[in-house]
């Protein structure tokens, strides 16, 4: 493979969503940010729409989501966000939200994730973390291509961002057995592979779409309290601990956290450059599937990025979802 240098930006682990948007002028451009309710999402979609964007906060709990349309329309002086109910591990809330989109669309924001304890399933009988982190975004993000290329014919590209996490480090995907029927489980895991599959997903969204004008990449925003947390079990939350305490990350403020999110969603390093994975406000490096995350605290493990691992998990999750 012929040597590509990393795509660099301006930005560090420090730089804000705001700082991000400096100067940016995101009058007419449509934006859909999933899990906007609170943390990243919300900070997210703040940004954007004080940069002038046109803002859709897909969120489960649409009390919520008003309570932040009505704070980011107060705050920023600009158009209130939409608000619109969204269940990413109820396809028929996917299917839903995708039948009644109207109009282009540039940018779309995969940022809801969920964290969980122990084993759960949806009614499908998947697993919670792979169902809503992955199958649920995937389906989104195929029922609203048709949007994304038309927006992407208005202003000369459209994007994706994929929200994953260090987490990736832990495990590459198992086709052979995502939602833990074989398996013993583990919450961990299951939240590792979720994310990982979230990086393949750009990496075979882009292979596919690029062509349309259409580009994703995954982010790590970094180590950010939030209500993601909420359900980790003590042995999570140790680990966690942990991890800070070994200098492995260091936490972030939601906006400090956000700002790779918007560097994916704006720069014009990646306008026409997808299939990446982002960290503190660059392209990460890559890093062996057996390094060690208190030494590589930073990087994407080539699981990560793999084509052929992506057009794999791509074609298979494909099928589940009958798409």
């Amino acid at each position: 493979m012929a040597y590509r240098p990393r795509i660099t930006t301006p930005f560090t682990a420090t730089s804000t969503a705001d700082e991000v948007l400096r100067g940016v002028d995101l009058t007419g451009l449509r934006a859909v940010v999933t899990g906007a309710s609170s943390g990243i999402g919300r900070e997210t979609a703040r940004a954007l729409a004080a940069a002038g964007a046109q803002v859709t906060l897909a969120v489960r709990d649409t009390d919520a989501g008003e309570d932040v349309a009505a704070a980011i329309a107060g705050t920023t002086g600009g158009s209130r966000p939409r608000v619109v109910p969204l269940d990413l591990a109820d396809q028929a809330t996917v299917a839903r939200f995708v039948d009644a989109w109207e109009g282009p669309l540039h940018l779309l924001v995969n940022n809801a994730g969920v964290v969980t304890g122990g084993l759960e399933r949806t009614r499908e009988g998947w697993e919670v973390q792979w169902a809503t982190n992955h199958l649920g975004h995937l389906a989104l993000a195929v029922g609203l291509r048709r949007a994304l290329a038309r927006g992407a014919a208005d202003r000369g590209g459209a994007r994706i961002v994929a929200v994953s996490s260090t987490a990736h480090m832990r495990s590459g995907i198992d086709l052979a057995d995502p939602h833990f029927e074989h398996h013993a489980y583990d919450p961990q895991i299951a939240y590792a592979r979720s994310k990982t599959a979230n990086s393949l997903f750009a990496v075979e969204a882009t292979r596919r779409w690029a062509r349309d004008g259409i580009v994703a990449n995954a982010v790590n925003p970094g180590g950010v309290a939030t209500g993601l947390q909420r359900h980790f079990t003590p042995r999570q939350k140790a680990s966690l601990d942990a991890a800070e305490a070994a200098g492995v990350f260091t936490y972030k403020t939601v906006e400090q956290g956000a700002a790779t999110s918007v560097v994916a969603a704006v720069a014009p390093e990646f306008a026409r450059s997808g299939g990446h994975y982002l960290d503190d406000g660059q392209e990460a490096y890559t890093v062996p599937d057996d390094a060690d995350l208190a030494q590589h605290p930073h990087g994407v493990k080539e699981w990560a990025l793999d084509p052929d691992a992506a057009e794999r998990l791509w074609d298979v999750s494909a099928q589940l979802l009958r798409l």
